[in-house]
């Protein structure tokens, strides 16, 4: 009988590190601050950010989700980034969940109105890709989004993970029930 695999980064390394922060392609992922709360506020009170990820926040609830990302890396079930261009953040990118022993995560982000059509969501991405695999060992990384939002199918096609198909009535948002697009890249592409 074949033997199984061991994950790249046994279960509690990504713990026993510090969330870093990532330099390539012209942008900066770091982890979130509690100085970031205005960029957050103002963030999700955009209509696209809040059609396309179906919330939106107040200051307390802005705190507990910047609050939050420092427990999900602890617990290795995810990791928030604040997108930064020119020393300013304009977005976020997030493995919204990682499944370390089965070497998949989620990517999750958006792109604050200022700095969209600038690439920052696609060099965020590519970013965080390359360091997933080379750092947490991942296999596949998945983006979903919806099949109504063409400017997320861009990035995700031109950040070279294929188009699989399509989730039909996947996920709830602002306007009702939307089949989703998933993409994947392989560690391997």
């Amino acid at each position: 009988m074949p033997s199984l695999a061991q994950p790249a980064v046994p279960p509690g390394a990504m713990a026993a590190a510090a969330q870093p922060s990532i330099d390539a392609n012209g942008v900066r992922l770091r982890p979130w601050r509690p100085d970031d709360r205005a960029t957050v506020l103002s963030a999700y009170a955009d209509p696209d950010i809040q059609h396309w990820h179906c919330r939106s926040m107040t200051a307390l609830e802005a705190d507990a989700w910047i609050q939050s990302w420092p427990g999900r890396w602890s617990g290795e079930s995810g990791a928030g980034f604040a997108v930064e261009s020119a020393g300013a953040v304009v977005g976020q990118i997030s493995l919204r969940r990682i499944d370390l022993a089965g070497g998949l995560a989620e990517v999750s982000y958006w792109v604050l109105p200022t700095a969209c059509g600038a690439g920052i969501a696609g060099r965020a991405l590519g970013a965080l890709t390359d360091w997933s695999f080379g750092s947490l060992g991942l296999h596949r990384i998945e983006v979903c989004h919806s099949t109504a939002n063409p400017a997320s199918c861009a990035v995700a096609t031109r950040s070279g993970f294929a188009l699989e198909g399509t989730k039909r009535a996947e996920a709830r948002h602002t306007d009702g029930w939307h089949d989703m697009h998933l993409h994947a890249r392989l560690a391997t592409d």
